[in-house]
């Protein structure tokens, strides 16, 4: 399934979609390439869980956790993964009580639990510098 989105609102409106079906124990993967969309979707997908603060790019640090939502929500960005995900104890995030949002997951693909969801974002070439094609994997 491709969805085409003409905005950065579109971009988080969908995040939201996909949010309001999540449950406790999902891994949402997110392929794209840099600036791709990725952490805008991250951003409409935690609103829907009702989650109230900023949303940012866990780029150095790896893992950011958002709480005070339905579940927590655990954002992943593998990008700058140097060791494996055993280090930080991924298994206690992906299967536990939350949620996870997984940018950059091809850099850990041995972690990536079976029946992960898979969505892959780009930006092909258009007139518009926001439009973006999100395909379900």
């Amino acid at each position: 399934m491709k969805i085409k989105s003409f905005s950065s609102e579109n971009t988080q409106q969908l995040g939201f979609m996909v949010g309001k079906e999540a449950k406790p124990g999902d891994v949402i993967c997110l392929i794209g390439s840099l600036g791709a969309g990725k952490t805008v979707f991250a951003q409409g997908f935690c609103r829907a869980l009702e989650y109230e603060g900023r949303v940012t790019s866990p780029t150095f640090n790896i893992m950011n956790t958002y709480e005070g939502g339905r579940f927590p929500i655990y954002h992943f960005d593998l990008y700058r993964l140097e060791n494996d995900l055993e280090s930080i104890g991924y298994e206690d995030y992906f299967f536990g009580q939350g949620v996870s949002l997984v940018e950059w997951p091809e850099k850990a693909m041995e972690a990536i639990p079976e029946g992960a969801i898979w969505l892959e974002i780009t930006a092909p070439p258009s007139d518009s510098d926001d439009y973006r094609e999100i395909i379900l994997l």
